[in-house]
């Protein structure tokens, strides 16, 4: 059957990007699909303030020509960490122009596998072949709010991730669940727009990163303890940008040292902005019910709040499945554990073909794979990787046809 294209990125975020511009520039035929940057753009509040050190931030390679010296050369934008969101997504929209100004805004709604090639219907309902389909597609999907808060309205009860604009929430009160990044910022955030907020912490105690001091004492030696890739603690961090060699450590190993390095945290530049915001700790919610237009909260101590909206800063649970372009005939043949794909060399799935890229593709390659840093990796290893097959298959057409 012949292809439209080579190779269909689903997913035009930082990930999409990346694999698009290594791609592209090891000569491989690949189209990208998506809305540039949109769960930056949409998904995430204004106003935030990005966890990441610099380095850390730069999509596909921090020395190559688009990386973030590089937009700022050439856009005049000037900023400095933590980086701002909105600076972000402007760098990633300078990123697409330059890696992928072809790109197709259009979604895939389904992809099916027909022989050894796939079939995707687009939103307008257009189709096309392709020879490989890399997802891209994002974390979206993932979004987790805890059993004892599911079942209730958006209107009372939502993930962090469904609010563009926190300040919507100014004069009602808000019970914030979570104690990482995105449900400490998100109370900031809250509190600074005229919201009544209160923290709830499963954990004993609040974790506030101490990256930036530790950094500062350790100096010039830094990258020896701490890798550029900037996830995980002393030490281990060093080891997990080693993704390749990662990519072969026992899980009984990399489990531990993976829930260690992405474990629920905050950013120490967020303690002054809640130093009004009461942090109530070691309280897990058991209950929730919706009581005169307002929610009423249970705790386990059995103490009760009751405010006009809980927001759920709790995360994200990978489950490939819930990939709605993915049909269930197709979805079954992916070998998966906890959701996640398990993935060969190549970010292959079981599904020759079928590859997975950035949160997905972090219980076969490490945590890194859950942030923007882990782009380095995965755009080189697919430009070597398909490259290679691009190589050999022109190498074989040139044999046949010589014979």
């Amino acid at each position: 059957m012949s292809t439209d294209c080579d190779v269909a990125i689903l997913g035009a975020g930082p990930y999409g990007l990346a694999v698009a511009s290594h791609l592209r520039n090891a000569g491989v035929d690949a189209r990208v699909f998506g809305r540039p940057m949109s769960f930056w753009r949409e998904h995430m509040p204004v106003g935030m303030l990005l966890r990441s050190n610099w380095s850390a931030t730069n999509i596909a390679d921090r020395h190559g020509q688009l990386n973030l010296e590089g937009y700022q050369a050439d856009s005049g934008a000037s900023f400095r960490t933590p980086v701002p969101l909105a600076d972000f997504v402007e760098y990633g929209m300078w990123f697409q122009r330059h890696a992928a100004p072809d790109l197709d805004t259009r979604l895939a709604s389904r992809v099916e596998q027909e022989g050894g090639d796939f079939r995707l219907v687009l939103e307008d309902g257009q189709s096309l072949t392709a020879n490989r389909v890399i997802v891209a597609a994002g974390i979206g999907p993932f979004a987790w709010v805890p059993p004892s808060l599911a079942g209730l309205p958006q209107a009372l009860v939502s993930h962090s991730s469904a609010h563009r604009d926190l300040g919507a929430f100014e004069g009602r009160e808000v019970v914030v669940v979570g104690g990482g990044q995105s449900a400490l910022e998100s109370a900031a955030l809250l509190r600074e727009g005229g919201a009544s907020v209160e923290v709830l912490v499963r954990a004993e105690h609040v974790i506030w990163l101490r990256g930036g001091t530790i950094h500062r004492r350790l100096g010039r030696a830094t990258p020896i303890f701490y890798g550029p890739t900037d996830v995980g603690p002393l030490g281990i961090s060093r080891l997990l940008a080693q993704v390749g060699f990662c990519r072969h450590i026992p899980n009984v190993v990399m489990g531990p040292m993976a829930r260690r390095s992405i474990r629920p945290a905050g950013s120490r530049w967020l303690v002054d902005r809640l130093a009004d915001v009461p942090l109530t700790t070691g309280r897990v919610v058991t209950g929730a019910a919706q009581v005169d237009g307002r929610v009423r909260v249970t705790l386990d101590d059995g103490s009760e709040r009751v405010a006009d909206h809980v927001l759920c800063g709790t995360g994200y649970r990978v489950d490939v499945e819930r990939y709605d372009f993915l049909p269930p005939e197709l979805s079954r043949k992916i070998e998966r554990v906890n959701g996640y794909p398990q993935l060969d060399h190549g970010f292959e799935s079981s599904v020759r073909g079928l590859h997975f890229v950035g949160a997905p593709a972090a219980a076969s390659y490490g945590p890194v794979m859950r942030f923007v840093s882990g782009t380095w990796y995965t755009g080189q290893t697919l430009a070597r990787t398909l490259g290679a097959r691009r190589r050999r298959a022109r190498a074989a057409d040139t044999a046949a046809e010589a014979a």
